[in-house]
């Protein structure tokens, strides 16, 4: 548990404005706030699903903002959202009992590799946001994205990014709504996350709420300038989190 100053407050919650940020347009936020409240008492467990908290508001707010600019494809949502949350429920469970260490060497070569692979397929980062364009999902879809829910109910870091790739490059979505659909699926595996982490008394909410502050604010800003920003800026921004995340999880974790 940490006791809460406000000077400790202070900075959780400036912490949650640029990881609320990053999570909406990017992904791996998270791998700021996880170690941010380990170094400041919080065992990594405890870490792991009071950081569920400011994620699961955060996602709430950007999706607010996404639906106000006819951004989010509530069919595509619909259909992936019940492979993910089946996921979730095993990858949650897991994460109550199991260390994560050598799952993160792994991930973070994953990541490397994807990292590479947004570099010689450019074209599908590139593609740009146009109204009432259509995605079909296929069944290979719903298996990848159940796979990716088991990842996110395990470790909410590096899900966000997983959850892009495989929208870009599985269905073909365009980064922006790429993200807001990331959000969507977010928004509704998260809570099974959170209620299997609190039955194991894994959660501070008050260490959550304060971290979700800032998340709800940075998530706000991000949502509002995704298209003003447009794909490139979101590219190089997904890019610059895998390699972040790939360094994190191969050689500080």
């Amino acid at each position: 548990m940490i006791e809460l100053t406000f000077i400790k407050a202070a900075i959780i919650f400036v912490a949650g404005l640029g990881v609320g940020f990053i999570n909406t347009l990017s992904g791996s936020g998270s791998l700021i706030s996880l170690p941010l409240l380990i170094f400041m008492g919080m065992d990594a467990g405890m870490a792991n699903g009071t950081n569920r908290i400011a994620v699961f508001l955060q996602t709430f707010v950007g999706l607010a903002v996404f639906k106000k600019e006819k951004i989010l494809d509530p069919k595509a949502a619909l259909k992936l959202g019940i492979p993910v949350v089946l996921g979730a429920i095993p990858g949650a469970l897991i994460a109550t009992q199991v260390p994560n260490t050598y799952f993160e060497k792994v991930l973070g070569v994953i990541f490397i590799v994807m990292t590479i692979l947004m570099i010689l397929t450019p074209k599908q980062w590139n593609k740009k946001f146009e109204l009432g364009e259509s995605f079909q999902i296929r069944l290979f879809h719903y298996i990848i994205f159940f796979f990716i829910g088991v990842y996110g109910g395990f470790l909410q870091a590096g899900v966000g990014i997983l959850m892009l790739f495989g929208l870009v490059i599985g269905p073909g979505f365009d980064l922006i709504r790429a993200n807001a659909l990331k959000l969507f699926l977010t928004f509704i595996f998260t809570p099974v996350a959170i209620i299997i982490f609190w039955q194991n008394k894994q959660i501070d909410f008050t260490v959550g709420l304060v971290l979700a502050a800032g998340n709800m604010l940075g998530a706000f800003i991000a949502a509002k300038s995704a298209k003003k920003a447009g794909v490139g800026f979101i590219k190089w921004l997904v890019i610059a989190m895998i390699l972040f995340s790939a360094i994190q999880f191969i050689f500080f974790r």
